[in-house]
């Protein structure tokens, strides 16, 4: 599945936690950049990104692209490596039992699928 790169960014739905709460000040410029990478890189829509990006996992995302950047990466390129580092993990036995993402899945696109199913589930106001 390829991502239709005219579709609108769906925007954060918690600006205070999760990837654009750690990212502070860089969270504008980041969160279109790493939607569009982790979506390329996953084949799951922006809306299931969205999720991921504003949940826990999200917010350890977002620290690892930090600690890129504290050692000199660019913005983009330490989004890119965030991405490839995740999606070269997979998913480990003690995390196949906390989480109920299938063992063997690539790290990023077991969390990104958690996230958009505890989205669904989770009762709106």
């Amino acid at each position: 599945m390829s991502t239709n790169t005219n579709t609108a960014i769906p925007a954060t739905e918690n600006e205070s936690w999760g990837f654009w709460g750690t990212m502070r000040g860089y969270a504008s410029v980041a969160w279109p950049l790493a939607m569009t990478a982790i979506a390329e890189a996953t084949g799951e829509s922006l809306e299931d990104v969205r999720a991921f990006l504003d949940s826990k996992a999200g917010r350890h995302f977002a620290d690892e692209v930090s600690g890129h950047q504290s050692h000199g990466q660019a913005l983009p390129d330490a989004i890119t490596t965030t991405v490839a580092a995740w999606m070269r993990m997979t998913i480990k036995r003690r995390t196949a039992i906390d989480y109920g993402i299938p063992q063997g899945l690539p790290y990023l696109n077991g969390f990104v699928m958690h996230a958009a199913i505890h989205d669904e589930t989770v009762e709106r106001d």
